[in-house]
């Protein structure tokens, strides 16, 4: 589906690590270049035609990134540079405000690193307690959550899909119980908001942090989404130039509302302009036919995998694009780089999950992350490379 935009795809390689970041159309880099070519002037700095372009063109990104998510409002749409950058922000800002000694916070232990370590950190910080939902065949389930939350339970920070099982978390029954225990919840949308409709009022999310590289965008933009209500108790952790209406020398300070106070500095103005293209580009396919497509995809690949020898699949029924596998006695990464012989990119290792090897019984592993342009055609290669009866024998 829509291949010959993805000029990539013309050196005859066969990409699989769309859960890392994806390939980016050619729309992309055309707007960059135009911004940089013909109006490359500061954002909300100046008065003249080119600067006010720049404004235009920055904030009708916030606009199609509202609307893209359904939020309430473009005041709850925050730029930040990816999901890593989000999750520190809501963790530092504002939980680091709202949690008290001895309140627990629940995660699960297939979490991204972005959103573990920044708990480690605000835990040793505040004295409070992370406690794990237990995962049930690698996934989460509603019943496991209500058996994790205690009477000091105060937020859940789980991802909607996890970037090594591909489990499609249940959300909204999450979100929906956790409310009516007073519990705030924030949710990882790394991996779901570029393969699937994510409808944060439908949902009913308190926060929500994703990335534009791995929805077709440029790298180094990132959102961060609140309800306005709580982004209005956030504070903001970097200071500086765009995010103050006024400040004197004996250290009075008046701050700008929500979203600009959480945006210092100069921001990735290209990114962001080249981030609204992408969201445009989505919007005309269509995120259900890009989902459709991409678990019919999965469910092909999973049949023609099946019938290698000696193969192993962790979440043959997970519904994301996500397959997670290892060939017996064959080290994750030197499998990777036999493939790479074959121009086959595919990411290897513990995915930035690294506690996830407790319940998934290896550290590390292989996976394929599928994205609208793979094919058929490319998993029935694989399929051929990955049956060679002498793989070991070239690997060693």
């Amino acid at each position: 589906m829509n291949r010959e935009d993805f000029l990539l795809l013309n050196q005859n390689i066969i990409y699989l690590d769309n859960g890392a970041t994806s390939l980016k159309p050619k729309v992309i880099s055309q707007s960059i270049s135009d911004y940089y070519n013909n109006y490359s002037a500061n954002a909300h700095r100046g008065d003249y035609d080119l600067s006010l372009k720049v404004d235009s063109k920055y904030e009708e990104t916030r606009k199609l990134v509202k609307d893209f998510i359904n939020a309430k409002t473009t005041k709850e749409i925050i730029f930040t540079s990816g999901a890593t950058d989000s999750l520190n922000k809501i963790i530092f800002g504002f939980f680091k405000n709202y949690l008290k000694t001895n309140d627990e916070v629940l995660l699960t232990k297939s979490e991204h690193a972005s959103n573990i370590l920044p708990w480690f950190e605000l835990a040793d910080e505040l004295n409070i307690k992370i406690n794990y939902i237990p995962l049930e065949n690698l996934e989460v389930t509603l019943d496991n959550v209500k058996r994790s939350i205690t009477p000091n339970t105060k937020v859940i920070s789980i991802a909607h899909i996890t970037n090594v099982v591909g489990d499609i978390r249940p959300i909204k029954e999450i979100i929906s119980y956790a409310h009516s225990k007073g519990i705030l919840v924030v949710v990882d949308g790394a991996q779901s908001v570029a393969h699937m409709q994510v409808d944060v009022q439908k949902l009913d999310i308190d926060f929500l942090a994703f990335s534009a590289h791995k929805m077709l965008g440029p790298t180094g933009v990132g959102v961060l989404y609140g309800k306005e209500e709580l982004l209005n108790n956030m504070h903001p952790i970097i200071f500086g130039g765009g995010m103050n209406a006024s400040f004197q020398f004996d250290g009075t300070r008046i701050y700008n509302d929500t979203p600009t106070c959480f945006e210092a500095g100069t921001p990735n103005i290209a990114g962001v302009i080249g981030f609204g293209e992408a969201i445009k580009y989505l919007n005309n396919i269509g995120m259900d036919k890009i989902t459709n497509y991409e678990q019919n995809l999965k469910k092909y690949a999973i049949s023609k995998l099946k019938t290698i020898n000696d193969i192993i699949i962790y979440n043959e029924n997970s519904q994301s694009g996500i397959i997670t596998f290892n060939i017996k006695d064959i080290f994750a990464q030197d499998l990777a780089i036999y493939l790479n012989k074959y121009n086959i990119c595919i990411r290897a290792g513990n995915h930035c999950a690294k506690i996830l090897n407790e319940d998934l019984g290896i550290k590390n592993t292989c996976r394929i992350s599928l994205y609208f342009y793979n094919t058929k055609e490319e998993i029935d290669y694989l399929v051929k490379v990955l049956s060679n009866p002498n793989i070991k024998e070239e690997i060693i």
